[in-house]
């Protein structure tokens, strides 16, 4: 498990002062009381403080601690927001942290293997799955289409709706 959890990305600078957008994928709250690390590219992970955080037109906007400007916003640019994992509550049963699910195994509920969960699309919403001949099969990340979260072995069976697989195989 890792020791870091990505829990957002930054998007593009709002206003001259310095506000970002942030695309949260925790389906808690945004809670500025835990300590974030920001990761830009494959640099090493740096603590930052949010001195602020608000909703405009339903997205999330943060302002940084020396963070002023706009132009030093758009450096920002899909960095991506880290928490300790320490901070944050262990899973409940049938929980997991999505990275902890990343390269799972994907199966449909009578066995038969669908591919390997890449990565999220459009924050926490859409799940990215690479099929065995390579293509992406979109996938509603909806509570009622999945079966079981096991990542500790690294498997995840989902029941998608009827007619969305037809879309991709």
């Amino acid at each position: 498990m890792t020791k870091y959890i990505h829990m957002g990305s930054l998007g593009r600078p709002h206003g001259i002062h310095g506000e970002i957008v942030l695309d949260w994928y925790g389906v808690s709250p945004f809670s500025s009381d835990l300590s974030f690390w920001l990761v830009l590219g494959k640099s090493e992970p740096r603590s930052i403080t949010i001195e602020q955080a608000r909703r405009h037109n339903g997205r999330l906007l943060i302002r940084i601690a020396g963070i002023t400007s706009r132009e030093a916003a758009a450096e920002l640019r899909a960095a991506k927001l880290y928490t300790l994992r320490s901070d944050l509550p262990e899973p409940e049963d049938g929980e997991a942290y999505i990275s902890d699910l990343l390269g799972a195994d994907v199966f449909l509920p009578n066995g038969t293997r669908l591919g390997r969960f890449s990565h999220l699309v459009q924050g926490a919403c859409v799940w990215s799955i690479s099929s065995d001949d390579d293509r992406e099969i979109l996938f509603p990340a909806d509570p009622s289409f999945i079966s079981v979260l096991d990542a500790k072995g690294k498997r995840i069976v989902i029941d998608p709706p009827q007619g969305l697989l037809e879309l991709y195989v």
